[in-house]
């Protein structure tokens, strides 16, 4: 196949029904009728160190932790010459990946899809992941008010995770890591960056003994337990 023919598409799926589990069935599919020109993509790693007030040279610094990757993308969408629905039912579907699914609210459990952006043989920018922001500008509308040219923003931040053992040698039942907290750090928030679950806050608040999540102090080190995916 040629691959200036291959489609860029978003498919949307249920989320993870466990900690650590993949995502679940697929709940929609949205194919792009062009593809971006541009796509934009980052990640982050965090460092601290320990300023000494004596020192001459700056402290070495200390790896916490590598951050998640994040896309940026803008979709075009045209009916023009069909003056159909295709616009306002493709930005129906991304506007879904954006609320909680119908099966999360009814385990109690409200969590919105995840996604994942595929193109062709492209794998630094296919992630499984969730949309973190979403913008739609309409340009051109049909007589009837029918939108019929969109451009759409996606922001996708990965919610996939792998946890490593404690030593090369390990991949051992009871693997897990560390983190160090800093100022501004929530139990909710650590838990989304490990395991892509807000939710899972307790068992980090269960591994360290912690009662209340509202008091953590800075600089306390904590330990992540591996999820079952992982032992």
């Amino acid at each position: 196949m040629n691959p200036s023919l291959v489609k860029a598409r978003l498919v949307v799926m249920e989320p993870p029904a466990s900690v650590g589990a993949k995502p679940g069935g697929r709940l929609a599919t949205v194919a792009f009728q062009f593809n971006p020109s541009t796509l934009s993509l980052s990640k982050n790693t965090e460092w601290r160190r320990k300023p000494a007030r004596m020192a001459e040279e700056a402290a070495l610094p200390e790896f916490v932790g590598s951050g998640p990757r994040n896309l940026s993308v803008s979709v075009f969408l045209d009916a023009t010459a069909t003056h159909d629905n295709s616009v306002e039912d493709r930005v129906e579907k991304l506007l879904g990946a954006c609320v909680p699914t119908k099966r999360s609210i009814q385990k109690k459990q409200p969590a919105s899809p995840w996604v994942r952006f595929e193109w062709g043989t492209a794998r630094s920018v296919s992630f499984d992941g969730v949309l973190s922001s979403l913008s739609i500008e309409y340009s051109l509308f049909d007589v009837d008010g029918k939108p019929l040219r969109a451009t759409c923003a996606l922001s996708i931040e990965e919610a996939g995770f792998s946890t490593p053992g404690q030593n090369p040698t390990s991949g051992s039942r009871e693997a897990r890591r560390t983190h160090r907290l800093v100022a501004g750090d929530t139990l909710p928030q650590l838990a989304f960056r490990e395991y892509g679950d807000a939710t899972a806050w307790r068992v980090i608040a269960e591994a360290n003994d912690i009662d209340d999540p509202m008091t953590l102090v800075p600089g306390r080190e904590l330990l992540v337990p591996a999820t079952k995916g992982d032992r």
